[in-house]
């Protein structure tokens, strides 16, 4: 059974987690920038739907792709070197962020609800959250919101309206963070399509150390500006 948290109390340790379903570790709590942060520093998430109670989750193993591990195909080196899209940095995170909650094919409804658009909308004006955004003459296109912390970004959502856009903006994350001095972008959830392009699963032990490892401080870390890739 998981614990119910109330506003201030601390998260399990992470071994407490289920393993059906994977990774549910708690219930309850707050959605607010502090929690959110200590959240993510244990490599905890939120993830519900609209009218489950808030529940957390740290799924073993975790997908993350290592940045040096990217993996661009011909073809979508072809596609980056067109310039068909315009990358943008911070440009339109709300946008970002409600292109991404629209109901994809075969899922009724979404987990990135009203109050976890708001929750993360916070994080953005504190500059945590950040979005990479695909422009394609004036429209949004394509693009992926996440919380970078210390020298990890926690990717949260991606979405594309043309082919290729959401993997363009990948790219570019990829190229910023290195560009940073940053090793990790968290994936949370195993995929095909994550893997194609490098992500691999890894036990949650080791996550966990990853993190204690990159993540020393919970200010926001600097210098968010576009990248190209290699």
């Amino acid at each position: 059974m998981i614990p119910w948290l109330g506003a201030t109390d601390p998260f399990p340790p992470l071994d407490r987690a289920l393993a059906d379903p994977d990774g549910l570790l708690a219930a309850g709590g707050t959605l607010d920038a502090p929690r959110l942060i200590d959240a993510y520093r244990q490599g905890i998430f939120p993830w519900s739907s609209e009218g489950q109670p808030l529940l957390w989750w740290s799924p073993d193993p975790r997908m993350v792709l290592f940045t040096d591990e990217f993996r661009i195909s011909r073809s979508l080196r072809k596609r980056i070197r067109e310039g068909r899209f315009e990358i943008r940095v911070d440009t339109a995170f709300e946008d970002v962020m409600s292109a991404c909650a629209e109901p994809r094919d075969g899922q009724a409804g979404t987990w990135i609800t009203a109050a976890m658009r708001r929750a993360y909308g916070d994080l953005h004006r504190r500059d945590y959250a950040h979005s990479v955004e695909a422009w394609r003459e004036g429209r949004l296109v394509g693009g992926l919101y996440g919380v970078a912390l210390g020298s990890v970004f926690f990717g949260e959502s991606m979405f594309a309206r043309e082919a290729d856009a959401s993997k363009v903006a990948l790219a570019h994350l990829v190229a910023l963070a290195r560009e940073q001095g940053v090793p990790l972008i968290d994936c949370q959830q195993e995929t095909r399509h994550l893997a194609t392009l490098g992500a691999r699963p890894i036990p949650r032990v080791r996550f966990a150390a990853v993190l204690k490892e990159l993540i020393h401080s919970a200010a926001p870390p600097p210098g968010w500006r576009p990248g190209a890739p290699d």
